[in-house]
């Protein structure tokens, strides 16, 4: 992977990250920047798994990969926000 796909890979990222933010119902309690960092990992590895299974260079956009990306992004957030978004909070 060269220098601008890994640039390119984190931007995108950055939107998957936000777009699984949305697609996980309720309020989440995690900060912006651990589902920015979710968001590019799931990036990562979602295009990976699509390369995997032969998905990822289709012709036009890959849908695919973007549903497999936020997908993972939505688990990662979900799993973040449980684990760590809780605390801190009192009631």
């Amino acid at each position: 992977m060269t220098i601008s796909g890994i640039i390119s890979a984190i931007i995108v990222g950055l939107i998957i990250g936000a777009l699984g933010r949305l697609v996980v119902p309720g309020k989440q309690g995690i900060p912006i920047w651990l589902t920015m960092l979710i968001g590019i990992v799931a990036a990562f590895i979602g295009t990976a798994i699509a390369r995997g299974l032969g998905y990822a260079d289709t012709r036009g956009f890959d849908w695919l990969e973007l549903i497999t990306q936020v997908g993972l992004a939505a688990i990662g957030v979900g799993l973040a926000s449980g684990a760590f978004g809780r605390r801190g909070i009192k009631r």
